[in-house]
């Protein structure tokens, strides 16, 4: 597995990682960053490194806000990326993204790997149940979702890190 990380820390984080426009956080750029990932990064990658580059090889994910943007990816890009691993995402941020996956009928098969703790905040699991079964209407039958729950979980690197290992191997080696 070869994993590349984007730093994620700049000013413009809410307007790179989210797809739609919000009152608060101001223009989204989320599409242009997902066109990047799929249309630039993903054939750079392919090119200068030893890859499988199908699709049923090919995954993204990201926590939080990434987690959101990585859900918009999959769902924009599903000939590029047939996993997502999504950590505790803000869906929040942009309650659009269901309508999304509500028009999200893809004939190729995918895996979605979702983690959310119960120390996150009261909308965290609501979200994630609505967002996994938004998918489950669809009736997407070749998309497999798992959700991961901890009651003591929190928003934090340290717990994705521990999350990892398992959406990997789910992921990748099931």
């Amino acid at each position: 597995v070869i994993v590349v990380a984007i730093a994620h820390g700049g000013e413009q984080r809410y307007q790179e990682y989210s797809p739609y426009n919000n009152s608060k956080m101001g223009k989204a750029q989320g599409r242009k960053y997902a066109q990047f990932l799929a249309k630039t990064l993903k054939p750079y990658i392919d090119a200068n490194f030893r890859t499988k580059p199908e699709r049923e090889f090919t995954g993204i994910g990201g926590s939080s806000l990434g987690g959101l943007i990585s859900i918009y990816a999959g769902l924009m890009f599903p000939e590029t990326f047939s996993k997502l691993m999504i950590f505790s995402p803000s869906l929040w941020v942009s309650p659009n993204i269901y309508f999304d996956a509500i028009d999200f009928i893809s004939h190729l098969p995918n895996k979605i790997y979702v983690y959310a703790g119960g120390e996150e905040g009261s909308t965290m699991l609501p979200n994630v149940e609505k967002l996994k079964q938004t998918f489950q209407r669809q009736g997407i039958r070749k998309t497999e979702i798992n959700v991961s729950f901890d009651p003591e979980g929190t928003h934090t690197e340290e717990q994705w890190g521990k999350e990892f290992p398992k959406a990997v191997e789910w992921l990748f080696f099931k």
